[in-house]
């Protein structure tokens, strides 16, 4: 996970609404998205997008765990939970944080 320098255009309020579209994961980030002042915003836009992809991703990950293991691989759910506190820390941080499958799969669909 690569991070980029961080844009002096970013404000507080940025920085707090990518960080929660993280932490709360997708529903912020659908939030995000249906408020035409934050959509705008592309710090912003980008972090809801990336926040809803990447939880999606990993709960369909989980659940091919958790059948495969007959619900045993279920209990990693926490350890990805801090994943994402970890992708909200750094987008409070005002970084681009680049998140190796997802990141590239929104960017070419056009939707960051």
């Amino acid at each position: 996970m690569s991070e980029q320098p961080m844009n002096p255009e970013i404000t507080s309020d940025d920085k707090l609404w990518a960080a929660l579209a993280y932490v709360f994961a997708p529903i912020v980030g659908i939030i995000v998205l249906l408020m035409e002042d934050k959509k705008a915003r592309p710090f912003i836009k980008f972090h809801a997008v990336q926040s809803i992809a990447a939880s999606v991703v990993v709960w369909i990950i989980v659940a091919i765990i958790a059948t495969v293991t007959l619900g045993i691989g279920g209990l990693c759910a926490p350890l990805v939970w801090l994943v994402f506190l970890y992708w909200a820390y750094k987008a409070y941080q005002g970084e681009m944080v680049e998140i190796p499958v997802v990141t590239n799969f929104i960017k070419n669909q056009g939707w960051a």
